[in-house]
Parts: C-alpha cells; sequence; structure tokens
C-alpha cells in the first residue's frame, strides 16, 4: 500500500502528540509535519504535498476554519480535531472530512482513517463526476463510465467530503459514489420524491418506513434529522399522506 503523507496542525502539543500517537500506529501513514499554527502551516504547503491533514480549529493568528477556507481550492481533505463542537456545522460546510472532538479515542480515530483511505481511493478513481437528469432516473458518472439509477431504486443520499454517496440498498457495498454536491443533488433530484432531512442526507420519501421527532428509519438504517431541514420534511412527508 502506497505510504500517506499526513500534516498535523495544533498549537497544542499535547493535542499534537495525542494526534501523532494514533496515526503511528498505521504503517501506511507518514506525517510529514506537525506545526503550531495556520499560518506556518500553509506556509509549508507551498513546498510539500500532503494527502491529509488534521487540524485544530483554534488557534492563534489564524483559525482552523480560516486555514481551510484558504486551501479549499486545494482539495486536500480536512479532519478537523478540536475541544469545541459548535463548529461542526460550519465545518462540514467547507467539506471537511470528518469532525473529531478531544479527547478522541482511538476506535473514533480508526473510523477516521477508513473514511480517510476510502476517500482517497475514490478521489484517484474518479474524474469530475456530472448528474443527468432524464425521465424517471438520472445518470450519474462513476468510475469513467454513467450509470443508471431508477428514482425508486435510490433510497438516500449521504454527503461523503466533495463526494456523495447514492445507496441503492444498506448493503454498503451497494452503492454509487460520485464527485458531486449534496446542494446539486438537492436541486436536480424531484422534490415531490426526495428530501433533504439533514446537511448530510437526503431520503426517498417513499423509502421511509418510520419517523420520530429526531430520526428517519429507511430499512435498517436510521438517518439524524436537522432541526434546520425538520419543518420542510414533515411538510414534504404530510403531502403524501404519511402525516393523518
Amino acid at each position: 500500500m502506497e505510504k500517506l503523507k499526513v500534516l498535523i496542525v495544533d498549537d497544542e502539543p499535547l493535542g499534537a502528540d495525542v494526534i501523532a500517537a494514533h496515526l503511528n500506529k498505521f504503517p501506511h501513514i507518514d506525517i510529514a509535519a506537525s506545526l503550531r499554527n495556520g499560518i506556518d502551516a500553509l506556509e509549508f504547503l507551498k513546498h510539500h504535498e500532503v494527502d491529509a491533514i488534521f487540524l485544530d480549529i483554534q488557534m492563534p493568528g489564524m483559525t482552523g476554519i480560516d486555514m481551510k477556507k484558504q486551501i479549499q481550492d486545494k482539495g486536500i481533505p480536512v479532519i478537523f480535531v478540536t475541544a469545541y463542537s459548535d463548529y461542526a456545522v460550519e465545518a462540514f460546510q467547507l467539506e471537511a472530512l470528518d469532525y473529531l472532538v478531544k479527547p478522541v479515542s482511538f476506535d473514533r480515530f480508526k473510523i477516521t482513517i477508513e473514511r480517510l483511505q476510502e476517500f482517497l481511493t475514490m478521489k484517484k478513481n474518479n474524474e469530475a463526476e456530472d448528474v443527468k437528469l432524464e425521465g424517471g432516473h438520472i445518470f450519474v458518472k462513476a468510475d469513467s463510465k454513467y450509470v443508471k439509477l431508477g428514482y425508486d431504486e435510490i433510497l438516500f443520499v449521504e454527503a461523503f467530503a466533495d463526494y456523495v454517496k447514492i445507496y441503492i440498498s444498506v448493503n454498503p457495498d451497494k452503492r454509487i459514489i460520485t464527485l458531486q454536491t449534496m446542494k446539486n443533488m438537492e436541486v436536480t433530484l424531484p422534490a415531490d420524491k426526495f428530501v433533504r432531512v439533514h446537511r448530510s442526507y437526503i431520503v426517498a420519501i417513499s423509502k421511509v418506513s418510520a419517523l420520530s421527532g429526531t430520526e428517519v428509519q429507511i430499512e435498517s438504517k436510521s438517518i439524524p434529522i436537522g432541526k434546520n431541514y425538520k419543518d420542510a420534511f414533515l411538510s414534504a412527508m404530510n403531502k403524501k399522506n404519511f402525516l393523518k
């Protein structure tokens, strides 16, 4: 397996050491550098390439959010590692790959590394993808070819940094991954059949088998309902006579 080079940016030595200790348990990952602020990190990136960045948020001189904005066009996956949960929404709006809240357990960190590996594999194998709308289906470009998906096949769509996963079964092998934004998927899929329930999820209304005030059930998958999407979701369900 080709080694991955990652950058740690954290002004707290202890926090950086914990991330480094976790990373050192993965033999296929090299730490390119561990820096204490965003300004030094931006300078480092002018002369070095990295596969991912583990980035703190509250740092002197420049926040991690501001740094992410400055490197947005570089396409480097960023994993925020912070003591604060308050910035999660803004982080995911900036297409962060993951958001870890300190203290970070190794089990949770391992999930992030698996997510990173999947993302980098997709990025390597996929060109810029398109979604083409036709009749009762869409054509989604994935793995250098267009795949036809009928609306009735789609269960839900999940955000994955600057990609999306389109699930046609809760089986993880039964999903299409394409370079696409959630916003574009939201406006492309017909509003009478699909509704966004969370910043990271769009669901097929007809596939909803159960719901509560906080989540939607599709087959065996529980999907959270974001508070900013709840009213629109319930309205869409009501129009389909789901609510009596």
